[in-house]
């Protein structure tokens, strides 16, 4: 088939805080809710300068017209090859002859946000499998930095690197940072540790999440130009069930 077109301790406690609130008869956190209590816990809320530099960095993504040119629902997903944690090539054409496959791009293992999201897709790893699909994370961060975010958050689908961001420009995902979130992300670590020399150091992709059907057509997409926004498992589960439909 051819087509065109604290990390692992604040995961650890906000499971823990999750389980506690289920025993109770509490609703369980939703993905952003989470997403959210461990922003609330940032340092760059103590932090004016940061603050607004984030704020603005959202604004010049969002006015980039990145979101509104990304491919999304009603198009046809571009095939692509790329390697996984290991090194062996997954082909998201062969993916799709054994089902739908719910595909998500996070920016990499250094963003605390990616991981509580990874870890909400585990949690409900079983649910997508029972639809017949199989899920699929896309980062551009090197093979070695992939098996250790598939490791620390205990991972059991396919984490695949898309180096230098080829596959999410064909997808229309890549943003370019602005050069003052720039410049505080090279104070907190290293981009290019997880993305290679030869990767740019002012590029990411959105974090995007799509359901797509077995003739390669996306029947879901959530991407958001604020990277705290992501795709709820609920929503995804949703989309799968109604291709049974």
């Amino acid at each position: 088939m051819k087509f065109t077109q604290p990390h692992f301790f604040t995961i650890v406690g906000i499971t823990l805080a999750s389980s506690l609130s289920a025993d109770a008869g509490e609703k369980t956190p939703s993905l952003q809710e989470q997403i959210e209590a461990r922003s609330s816990r940032s340092s760059t809320g103590g932090d004016p300068a940061k603050k607004k530099a984030y704020a603005d960095g959202i604004k010049a993504v969002a006015e980039s017209g990145v979101v509104e040119k990304a491919t999304k629902k009603g198009d046809v997903a571009p095939d692509f090859s790329l390697p996984n944690a290991t090194g062996k090539l997954i082909t998201l054409s062969e993916e799709l002859k054994n089902g739908p496959v719910v595909l998500t791009w996070y920016r990499g293992g250094w963003c605390p946000y990616c991981n509580i999201q990874l870890a909400a897709y585990q949690a409900v790893l079983p649910e997508i499998e029972a639809h017949g699909a199989k899920l699929i994370a896309v980062s551009p961060e090197l093979p070695d930095k992939a098996l250790s975010t598939k490791e620390k958050n205990e991972l059991q689908f396919q984490v695949l690197t898309d180096q230098n961001l080829k596959v999410a420009r064909e997808y229309g995902l890549v943003f370019t940072l602005t050069p003052e979130v720039t410049g505080y992300y090279k104070e907190a670590f290293d981009l290019n540790s997880y993305n290679g020399e030869s990767a740019a150091d002012d590029e990411l992709p959105l974090a995007a999440t799509y359901v797509i059907n077995t003739d390669g057509k996306i029947t879901y997409s959530f991407f958001d130009a604020n990277s705290k926004m992501r795709a709820e498992p609920e929503a995804i589960l949703n989309a799968l069930a109604k291709l049974k439909e």
